[in-house]
């Protein structure tokens, strides 16, 4: 276990749990074992903080009553529903009612403008990178990087902005239609990255084709 992950989260939980009453504070106390993979494997790593977060979010059901969320992240203007969603028995099995249930829960709460997330474990387990990625783009589509490489040129800012979007890796000649800029100004701004740790080689070897996001770098 990461000890800096554990001394941060055993932290993040005591204060929610401080804060919270009822229903909530039980949940947080017996916080799931997929729910914490997804913090360790997931955001964690690609974020790199719990501020702005919360576990087992309390909301108005539609119905009337109240439902929680496995995690949000409410970071103005924009608010993101996370969930960890486990293949058990209950998954397997569950009936019609259950499946319907779970859809309109999820069509109110886009009504509600939230951005809803939704990961299997076994991608948490087994691709976490491939989740990682799909938090980074969201987060750098709507808030648009962070603080983390503002020093940065405007140049070297936008090919993080960009590659944080990206389902793929980012080439060269994408980087020279974004910028508008040479081919080998592109790959010169693109090495400069990797060197600093921002990026990081896909493939090739005398001739890099291509560069992907260094998680343990980036925080948006």
């Amino acid at each position: 276990m990461d000890q800096t992950f554990e001394t941060n989260y055993e932290a993040w939980m005591k204060r929610q749990i401080a804060a919270s009453t009822g229903e909530r504070r039980r949940r947080l106390r017996e916080h799931g074992y997929l729910e914490k993979l997804f913090l360790l494997n997931v955001w964690w790593p690609a974020v790199g903080s719990f501020e702005h977060l919360h576990a087992e979010y309390e909301i108005s059901d539609f119905k009337d009553g109240v439902r929680f969320l496995d995690f949000a992240y409410i970071r103005m203007p924009h608010k993101i529903c996370m969930e960890a969603d486990g293949f058990g028995p209950h998954a397997r099995y569950a009936d019609r009612h259950k499946f319907t249930d779970d859809l309109t829960r999820q069509n109110h709460l886009v009504i509600d403008d939230w951005r809803v997330l939704r990961f299997p474990a076994d991608d948490i387990e087994q691709r976490p990178r491939k989740c990682q990625q799909i938090v980074l783009q969201l987060l750098g589509r709507l808030y648009g990087g962070g603080t983390s490489y503002a020093e940065l040129p405007v140049m070297q800012r936008e090919i993080l902005r960009y590659a944080a979007c990206s389902p793929d890796p980012v080439k060269p000649a994408e980087v020279v239609k974004l910028l508008g800029v040479g081919d080998k100004y592109a790959r010169k701004l693109l090495r400069e990255l990797a060197s600093t740790g921002y990026l990081e080689p896909v493939n090739g070897s005398s001739r890099i084709r291509s560069y992907r996001l260094n998680f343990s770098k980036i925080r948006l």
